[in-house]
């Protein structure tokens, strides 16, 4: 046989490597590129030491294999819906269109409360129990809509607990939505969601009006509603020190010469601090301290902090 001119060798070589690339990914061109893999952020107040958080994340991959599962925490404060909602309010920012937020903290379940899916402007959607969980989610983002889950072939077993509807419902609903099943079928539309009581924060001549709504894990660090905005409209600056009352005006606790600053740094070690956090709202902490057992105090609260003084 006679030599294979260059040109045709070169040209025979590619041919075999674009057969070989068609065979290893089974396509080739632009549907060959990687699909996104759908994303579900998951949280509880189950805990981990049994296997509940475990079994629901084996109910959505069976149902949707390809779901990437991100747990958001499983240690929220058992029956905590405050701290629930604080949870997805701080995280659901940093997620894109399309993510699914599955929530179970349910301290009714069983009960006549509604089983949801709601779908955000964002395009974010969120299976959850309908008692609140949504609240400060939907004071920011706002929704397209919500619907009670109705439909018997979203969940699994023939006959549902009425004490795991982590299993049963909420986290089958999740991975249908992962894998991208309609979501206005999974029930009948609802026209208004539960929302619990958090008035939002105020500023009028006097000063700031707001809530401590939760505390900041195993720190004790009081977490208010009054944004980083609202306070410096007060006229503080790091190094000021702010008078505020805490409670119920006449049964308040005025808590004096609690200095303004950037940072827990910079105050001694156990000195009480107010400073804005990671999220942009207004905090109080002690340096390597727990503000909330310093000071004896939990949410919810009250809280009044005056303009600074001219």
């Amino acid at each position: 046989m006679g030599k294979m001119p260059a040109i045709t060798r070169r040209a025979f070589v590619l041919l075999l490597l674009l057969a070989i690339g068609v065979t290893a990914s089974g396509q080739s061109g632009p549907a060959a590129q990687a699909v996104p893999q759908p994303t579900i952020v998951f949280m509880t107040d189950f805990g981990t030491v049994d296997d509940a958080v475990p079994i629901c994340k084996g109910v959505m991959l069976g149902i949707a294999p390809g779901a990437r599962i991100i747990d958001l925490t499983h240690q929220v404060t058992p029956f905590n819906i405050r701290d629930g909602a604080r949870f997805l309010y701080g995280t659901t920012p940093y997620y894109p269109a399309g993510t699914i937020f599955v929530v179970v903290v349910d301290p009714t379940v069983g009960s006549s409360r509604k089983a949801i899916v709601v779908k955000s402007k964002k395009g974010q959607y969120f299976v959850l129990p309908d008692n609140g969980l949504m609240t400060l989610v939907e004071q920011r983002d706002g929704i397209v809509g919500a619907r009670e889950i109705t439909n018997r072939s979203w969940m699994i077993g023939s006959a549902l607990s009425s004490t795991f509807h982590g299993r049963d419902i909420f986290s089958p609903v999740g991975a249908h939505l992962a894998r991208g099943d309609d979501w206005t079928q999974v029930g009948p539309p609802l026209a208004q969601l539960v929302r619990i009581s958090i008035e939002a924060a105020t500023v009028n001549e006097s000063g700031a009006s707001g809530e401590i709504f939760a505390t900041d894990g195993p720190f004790g660090n009081l977490i208010t509603n009054i944004s980083g905005e609202q306070f410096r409209k007060l006229g503080y600056v790091p190094g000021d020190t702010v008078h505020m009352t805490i409670g119920k005006a006449g049964n308040g606790l005025p808590l004096v010469k609690v200095p303004f600053v950037k940072t827990f740094a910079d105050v001694p070690l156990g000195q009480p601090l107010m400073y804005i956090d990671s999220r942009g709202r207004v905090g109080l902490a002690v340096n390597q301290g727990n503000f909330s057992k310093t000071f004896n105090l939990a949410p919810p609260l009250a809280i009044f902090i005056p303009r600074k003084p001219k």
